[in-house]
């Protein structure tokens, strides 16, 4: 590991109780992909999900550097939606990534943004949430038409499972505009998504008029918000892992396909499938122009934002539409 010695403490003790898997599994397999994932967090505010105990223990979100972290981890100097700021650590070696695990860390949840530059982000994310009565099937059909959309605005996307039953696609951008902007990008691609699959499709932010389709989580582009890493370990019971996929993947291989024990197989095989998308960065400006059209031809602005932020600029009432007939005011958890 770059000359560099991590030790581990209690390397036997058990993670994942179903599978048996150790915290000493959890850490060789962050080294056996450890080009994939250091190419998902390199240089980025990383946010850690911990596990000490393993996944029937307590666990929380670790977002400031943790106490005695190594010097030799680099850190970024972030600022929340709240206005309370933090230093975060930025993993640029594969050892960052196997300290991070001996602390008990599952999954990372990197920033958009990379250290030099922590209010621009270099990738548009979108999430591809199945709601109940939907499953990983049909995250597979909206993602082939978002794939679609992308392509007719100029730009690509790269997918991945999330570990779950859902889809993320990632597209990496210029670092010209802000969260804002970037996120203003993400409700136009969930609009038209809406417009051309309007019964298997929603960006709806209230659970209550989501029905059965698969929702485009435009909000996940919010400051501090963030998604799981390519090649992360997700906390379920069989060890999934988020797994970049090739478009030609998609909808043949499952989500179940990948976890602690195979991926570092299809890794050995194949490498990182998504190793090129740091050679790209397309612009959002298609996008921008499409949201643009939207709002002035059709009156569609912004939408809610989650229910921890401060009232934002433009942003409509943040209450849900039944408790709205109620006469009730005032935000309400999506």
């Amino acid at each position: 590991m770059a000359g560099r010695t991590v030790r581990l403490s209690s390397p036997d003790k058990v993670f994942f109780p179903e599978r048996g898997y150790t915290k000493l599994d959890v850490a060789r397999y962050y080294q056996a992909v450890a080009p994939g994932i250091l190419r998902a967090l390199r240089e980025r505010p990383t946010t850690l999900e911990r596990y000490p105990d393993g996944i029937t223990g307590e666990w929380f979100f670790q977002k400031r550097a943790p106490k005695g972290m190594p010097d030799w981890i680099p850190t970024a100097h972030i600022t929340f939606p709240s206005g309370r700021s933090a230093d975060e650590m930025c993993p640029t070696e594969q050892a960052a990534v196997v300290w991070a695990a001996q602390y008990g860390t599952l999954t990372f949840h990197p920033w958009p943004v990379r250290r030099d530059d922590v209010d621009h982000p270099d990738e548009l994310r979108i999430d591809l949430d199945p709601q109940p009565g939907t499953d990983y099937e049909d995250a597979v059909r909206a993602a082939h038409e978002l794939r679609a959309v992308l392509e007719e605005f100029g730009v690509r996307g790269w997918p991945k499972t999330s570990g779950g039953r859902g889809l993320h696609v990632f597209v990496p951008i210029e670092p010209r505009w802000t969260f804002t902007q970037v996120r203003r990008a993400a409700i136009a691609v969930g609009r038209e998504m809406e417009r051309r699959m309007p019964e298997q499709v929603t960006i709806k932010w209230w659970k209550e008029e989501r029905g059965a389709r698969i929702f485009l989580d435009y909000n996940q582009t919010a400051r501090d918000r963030t998604i799981a890493s390519a090649y992360s370990v997700r906390p379920r019971p069989n060890a999934p892992v988020s797994a970049p996929l090739r478009w030609e993947e998609v909808g043949v291989a499952h989500p179940q396909d990948f976890d602690l024990a195979t991926m570092p197989a299809r890794f050995a095989e194949l490498g990182d499938v998504h190793a090129d998308m740091d050679d790209h960065a397309y612009s959002l400006e298609p996008l921008l122009e499409l949201a643009a059209r939207d709002e002035r031809d059709h009156g569609l602005g912004d939408l809610p934002y989650p229910p921890e932020y401060p009232k934002m600029p433009g942003e409509p009432k943040r209450v849900q539409p039944s408790r709205a007939r109620a006469g009730e005011e005032g935000p309400a958890a999506s």
